[in-house]
């Protein structure tokens, strides 16, 4: 039985080989005769398929130029029909001798599936009804030296799909569609900030001190200037300085880089918003929060009620607001409000089988819990508010609860979405929450932050109340897109190099 598959596996090589070889030879021949495609240099597009599609009633014998790639191909002696697959979709081109020539005609019976073509014609609809452009000139644009994976099992290999996201986007037609939606998703955003007044602008990439959030930053070296410098893991600090220079409501839409693992919710490289706005909190955070997302739900998607794998999340309705103490108290019992100190934190945890690190503390602990037992449940819009200040480097504390900071994240299909904070801007304060970064990354925590002394000083001269937020953008477009995993919603995401597997 082996040898017998590994007789058909090397002739199916052999076969692929041979038809790689023919292509080839096709080009050297087209060459040889003065008809090299690598030689155009431009082609005049005058319509798309969908386009012609839509307009067909205004457009029919009407000229058209079109442009796209062959994905079948019928030839049937004086004349044939091909199938051109452009931006919008796709669309059938009647393609006879007659209309084009004989030396034409000889040719066109020789390009491949995969080859891409322009192709100017007469819209008309075929007796079967089918709206079709019939061909008075077809120009080989490009030749295709691969073969495209079998047209009717399409490409399903997952791990060929990422590595190969060309391909991907050639043979599935829901993988453009969801990074069309991604741009329009991100366009939607913009225009709903800049509508609101905010600025968008531009903050360092490499940076000497990677703050702003807990991730663990890749590290490079700058030749020119001879210093270490990291990738940043936010972007957080570097916006809170243009706050304190005056430009009061501010957002940027970047990459940035945090050294961690892959899985369906995390790339190491990934797009984040944030903006922040002074003279408001994190209350007003919430209520910008949740209009944008309604906002972009309706204007890309045309509904605010988005189906997600098997359930419907209703972005029309108002998202619910709870404490983390509450959702805690509300999935395990236990208030931790009641709760007295670290001591006790720690004793419930064991015998809950929570496991936490010698150095946390109860807000930790209390984070711990909502991991554990809260977070799976928050499927419908949920802002989870109000969390312990152990966890919160950056936030302003509660004045009435001050072991507890005003901050919020919110969480759909039981991912966070963004994470908000009303900014801390006491300096003294702030040098104190950097302080105990830099004991707990002193005592093993490679995700603390470290004091940055810039930043500091530009808390001295004063950053009015503020209210920030981070969104994780490529998660707003796994949920607008019904996209289980990151990876579907990155044109390239992170993947080991084949080298090293």
């Amino acid at each position: 039985m082996a040898e017998a598959q590994n007789q058909e596996k090397g002739q199916q090589v052999q076969d692929i080989n041979q038809l790689l070889k023919v292509r080839r030879e096709k080009l050297a021949a087209l060459q040889e005769a003065g008809k090299d495609p690598f030689q155009i240099t431009k082609y005049d597009v005058t319509h798309h398929s969908q386009e012609i599609k839509d307009n067909f009633e205004a457009l029919e014998g009407k000229t058209v130029s079109i442009a796209g790639r062959v994905m079948s191909k019928r030839v049937m002696g004086k004349a044939s029909f091909c199938n051109v697959q452009d931006l919008q979709g796709n669309i059938q081109s009647y393609v006879a001798r007659d209309s084009i020539g004989e030396e034409s005609y000889a040719d066109f019976k020789k390009y491949d599936v995969g080859d891409i073509v322009g192709i100017d014609g007469e819209v008309f609809k075929t007796k079967t009804g089918e709206i079709s452009v019939h061909a008075s000139k077809v120009t080989l644009l490009s030749k295709s030296l691969q073969i495209l994976p079998e047209k009717y099992h399409g490409l399903v290999n997952t791990d060929i799909r990422y590595r190969q996201r060309y391909t991907d986007l050639i043979m599935n037609e829901e993988v453009k569609k969801t990074f069309v939606m991604r741009s329009k998703i991100i366009s939607s955003i913009r225009r709903y900030l800049d509508g609101l007044g905010f600025l968008e602008v531009e903050t360092p990439m490499l940076v000497s001190n990677a703050g702003g959030a807990s991730a663990r930053p890749f590290e490079t070296h700058y030749n020119a200037l001879d210093e270490d410098v990291k990738l940043r893991i936010s972007l957080e600090l570097y916006l809170k300085r243009l706050i304190v220079g005056g430009l009061e409501r501010v957002y940027e839409i970047g990459r940035v880089f945090r050294n961690e693992g892959l899985d369906t919710r995390h790339n190491p490289e990934f797009t984040l918003m944030e903006l922040y706005q002074a003279y408001t909190d994190y209350n007003g955070m919430m209520d910008l929060t949740e209009n944008m997302f309604r906002h972009v739900a309706q204007e890309v998607c045309g509904t605010t009620l988005i189906p997600y794998g098997d359930v419907e999340i209703d972005l029309g309705k108002p998202f619910e607001r709870i404490t983390m103490v509450e959702a805690v108290k509300k999935y395990t019992g236990i208030d931790f409000d009641q709760v007295p100190d670290t001591a006790a934190a720690k004793k419930l945890a064991d015998e809950k089988d929570v496991h936490y690190e010698e150095r946390h503390t109860k807000g930790d602990i209390i984070n711990l819990f909502f991991e554990e037992f809260v977070e799976e449940h928050l499927v419908q819009p949920t802002f989870v508010m109000d969390h312990p200040v152990e966890i919160s480097p950056l936030t302003k504390r509660k004045p009435d609860k001050p072991d507890y900071v005003e901050r919020f994240e919110l969480f759909i299909t039981a991912r966070e979405m963004c994470n908000a904070y009303s900014e801390l801007n006491d300096p003294i304060d702030q040098r104190e929450r950097f302080k105990a970064q830099e004991a707990a990354l002193a005592a093993g925590d490679e995700e603390a932050n470290t004091t940055d002394e810039d930043f500091m000083n530009a808390l001295e001269i004063g950053m009015p109340p503020t209210g920030g937020i981070g969104y994780g953008i490529d998660r707003l477009v796994m949920l607008l897109t019904n996209s289980p995993a990151i990876r579907d919603v990155l044109l390239f995401p992170t993947m080991k190099s084949i080298s090293n597997q």
